[in-house]
């Protein structure tokens, strides 16, 4: 928008042209779906499409509006099969198999913090959601230190690299079982913890209610709680964090 309004003021672009593609905002009706041109102002970032529970026409609809926007789009929980076929009508597409997301930069990231943020795993299982989280922060220009296969099973892996949190800003800690690692991350780093529950471990783990449970009891003040599974609401809260500590 600024960069529009701007190019109004220079002449670069008519006043036709920009009416023309100020049209869709606040949002562009597909039909099936009503994508928020405007979030980028609200929020600092594209609207974010969930591949789950969405056709492969659908996400493509959608992608190829945010990308004619000159939008960087971000697709979360996107299976191989729907990313093959999306890959297909969306050549630029970039498919992290791992973390099930798919990015589209059709404009360069601008970085959000000048420190990065240290994203902690208890373990391998933990990679898939620790890693959405990653994804998700390097679309949103914020730069990540990956401290994985730490948990409390064994402890001095942790603790081994505590020199990463005296250079990061933030840290987000990923992990399953009884959920531990956050009040252990919390007992030792002073900036902001965001814990984010995953569904990996036995029985009574519940499917990731355990470490849920677990992390919304820390006894480490202040460490703040996604939802099981929830690497990108994790993301997306550091950087809403970061954002409001620069200068506006």
């Amino acid at each position: 928008m600024r960069e529009l309004l701007e190019s109004v003021s220079r002449g670069a672009v008519r006043i036709e042209e920009a009416v023309a593609r100020l049209k869709d905002l606040p949002y562009a009706d597909l039909g099936f779906a009503s994508v928020d041109h405007h979030r980028a102002l609200r929020h600092g970032a594209p609207e974010v499409i969930l591949g789950a529970g969405k056709t492969s026409s659908q996400i493509i609809g959608i992608a190829g509006e945010l990308e004619r926007a000159g939008q960087n789009v971000l697709i979360t929980r996107l299976d191989p099969d729907k990313a093959r076929e999306v890959s297909e009508a969306l050549p630029a597409l970039r498919y992290v198999e791992l973390a099930r997301t798919a990015t589209l930069e059709t404009a360069p990231i601008t970085p959000l913090s000048t420190r990065a943020v240290a994203l902690v795993s208890a373990g391998t299982g933990d990679l898939p959601v620790a890693e959405e989280c990653a994804e998700t922060l390097r679309i949103l220009g914020v730069g990540v230190e990956r401290v994985y296969d730490v948990g409390v099973a064994g402890i001095h892996r942790l603790l081994h690299k505590r020199e990463v949190f005296e250079r990061t800003s933030l840290a987000i800690v990923v992990a399953g079982m009884e959920g531990a690692l956050p009040s252990v991350v919390g007992g030792i780093f002073g900036g902001p913890v965001i814990a984010v529950p995953t569904s990996v471990g036995y029985g009574v783990s519940f499917g990731g209610f355990t470490a849920l449970a677990g992390m919304l009891s820390s006894c480490a003040s202040g460490v703040v709680v996604c939802n099981i599974d929830n690497g990108f609401g994790a993301a997306y809260a550091a950087a809403r964090i970061l954002r409001s500590r620069e200068p506006r």
